[in-house]
């Protein structure tokens, strides 16, 4: 036998043949005999009309499959014999999916495929109506509840908004019975909150209907936030105080998200495209920060260890947040200056304004703890900062020990709000009493830092006060109480291009006109920690420029009218020994009694 015949197909098998074989299913794929086309299965209905042109509707539907078969004078005899004996009855949709639904892995045969094709283009039909639906309910809900939106205007249309009435505040007992018992279920919350917030921004709209008080839902809302974020009820209001209904929420969900990973490059050393050239091949990804500074790179994602760097244990740059960048550029440091940062420790700010200054004049670097000074002193020394003098005492003691600078930078201690994301102690940690205290301490730290400027300085005269927290108490009512007990002190533009202005007034409480050029920066807003900056300008006192100009006027009168003035000596001479006693006195010698000193002269 050849070649060609031996690959020569035989010849097809009786249709008696091919109904005693028995049938693929029950062999498995494995033991099937042929791969041929199986009849559709019987309708359920037995009075269900059954058709011979199913060849024909399955062309006519035009759904796809058996593109390769054009006529059934194309198959063989005995194929074609059993398609047409076969029940080729599709029967209604109904039917056809109920056949599918009850056997999908069956084979697709001549019979059932149009059945089938349809039944799946109608299963996709509503499997896309539905998810229209969810999307178009999506999008409403987000629409109503964080788009940031006011609550509506009195000329605005009144909406009905859909399940007002339904929505049911828990007492406070029941409030108190779900703290006892662990809370409630977080679904639970988070719907509750989304509730509170849609009819609370829609009030004037929809809050009639709920026979509620405003307050109630405020309430509700603020006992929601506190246990599903984990701060305690105090700082969980004063935090909500500050913004919109809907913006809070977005503030609460910042403070879980960390902040991204910043690094300053250090101009002593090298350039920041030379940095990071060299960060980049060693596999790190990163790009600069923003427009407003020109020596910042945010770092996404890095192969190596950012902090243990060859670059970094060279001094080439420094880890440090984009917030701390702020009071440096709003205090603007120039050469030859004499500066003084009140809280240098890690050494961040301080070694930033040694590369602004170039290594030039004088930056005394102080500390109240005596323990953080070795990382100031570590991080000066690697950053290779030549003009930085390092010494620790309080704050509170600066005019007394050391004054006349020309610019101030005082980042006070404060309760850290604004870095929730790197300490989440402060959510819990922090009472009212706490806030009184750091509030109480930053009013003595900043009226110290305005007395240790030079008034006369003619290139400074600046102080700069900052704070890494959100809450009013450390900042615009710091500021408003400055600005009332030293009035040589005023603000200025802090130079900075971006952040909000501070809170002229706060909770019925109105603070200074120029409160206004102070900033705010929030996480949720600027993706950087929560802080609030501060210029002042200090120039000198009214009463001392009113001597001073007396003074000139004595010497310009006695330039233009000299005169030959006589002294009486015997008149002076009882201040010339009063001052004489004095000065012994304060040397701790003794001194005569006065009747005994006019004797004896």
């Amino acid at each position: 036998m050849g070649r060609r015949a031996k690959n020569k197909q035989g010849d097809p098998e009786s249709l008696q043949e091919l109904s005693e074989r028995p049938s693929p299913k029950k062999l498995g794929k494995r033991k099937a005999g042929i791969n041929l086309p199986q009849p559709a299965k019987k309708s359920k209905h037995k009075d269900s009309p059954q058709s011979d042109d199913s060849w024909n509707s399955a062309e006519d539907d035009g759904s796809g499959g058996w593109e390769g078969i054009q006529d059934e004078d194309t198959l063989p005899a005995q194929t074609r014999s059993l398609f047409q004996d076969s029940d080729t009855s599709t029967g209604d949709t109904s039917d056809a999916d109920t056949d599918e639904n009850e056997d999908e892995d069956a084979p697709i045969t001549a019979s059932n495929f149009a059945a089938r094709s349809r039944a799946l283009d109608a299963r996709t039909a509503r499997e896309a109506q539905l998810d229209a639906e969810e999307l178009q309910m999506a999008a409403q809900v987000d629409a109503d509840e964080f788009d940031g939106v006011e609550d509506m205007d009195d000329d605005e249309e009144e909406v009905d908004v859909p399940g007002t009435e339904d929505v049911i505040l828990p007492t406070a007992e029941e409030r108190a019975e779900e703290k006892r018992s662990g809370g409630p279920e977080v679904h639970v919350v988070q719907k509750r909150m989304r509730e509170c917030v849609r009819i609370l921004k829609r009030w004037k709209a929809s809050g009639a209907k709920t026979g509620r008080a405003r307050s109630e839902f405020v309430e509700q809302l603020v006992s929601d936030i506190a246990s599903y974020y984990g701060y305690n009820d105090f700082l969980t209001e004063k935090l909500f105080q500050l913004f919109p209904v809907a913006e809070a929420l977005e503030f609460f969900d910042a403070n879980e998200v960390p902040r991204p990973v910043t690094i300053r490059t250090n101009t002593l050393r090298t350039r920041r495209r030379d940095l990071a050239q060299a960060l980049i091949n060693r596999g790190v990804n990163l790009e600069p920060i923003g427009k407003w500074t020109n020596v910042g790179l945010q770092v996404f994602e890095s192969s190596i260890p950012i902090g243990a760097t060859p670059e970094y244990l060279s001094g080439h740059y420094m880890l440090q947040a984009a917030s701390s960048f702020l009071p440096v550029i709003a205090l603007s440091p120039q050469p030859h200056e004499r500066v003084l940062d009140m809280a240098s420790a890690p050494g961040g700010k301080t070694t930033h304004m040694a590369a602004l200054m170039q290594n030039t004049g004088i930056i005394f670097a102080n500390d109240s703890n005596k323990a953080r000074t070795k990382s100031l002193t570590a991080n000066v020394h690697r950053l290779g900062c030549k003009n930085v003098v390092v010494c620790s005492y309080d704050g509170r003691e600066f005019p007394k020990v050391m004054g006349g600078f020309d610019r101030v930078l005082l980042d006070a201690p404060c309760s850290g709000t604004g870095v929730i994301s790197k300490d989440a102690g402060v959510k819990i940690n922090k009472t009212e009493r706490d806030f009184a205290l750091l509030s109480h301490l930053q009013k003595q730290l900043i009226l110290c830092a305005i007395d240790s400027i030079n008034p006369a300085s003619k290139t400074g005269g600046y102080l700069v006060y900052s704070t890494c927290s959100v809450s009013v108490d450390e900042n615009e009512a710091v500021v408003d109480y400055a600005l009332r007990k030293r009035p040589n002190a005023h603000l200025v533009d802090a130079g900075l291009e971006f952040g909000r202005p501070g809170f002229p007034s706060y909770r019925g409480k109105s603070f200074h006109a120029s409160i206004k050029l102070t900033r705010r920066f929030y996480p949720h807003v600027h993706n950087m920690d929560g802080f609030f900056v501060a210029k002042f300008k200090v120039t000198r006192r009214a009463k001392q420029a009113k001597q001073d100009s007396e003074e000139k006027n004595d010497i310009l009168m006695d330039d233009v009218a000299p005169e030959d003035v006589q002294f009486d000596e015997r008149e002076d001479e009882e201040y010339i020994q009063e001052a004489k006693r004095r000065r012994l006195k304060a040397k701790g010698l003794r001194v005569l009694p006065r009747n005994q000193a006019r004797a004896a002269t």
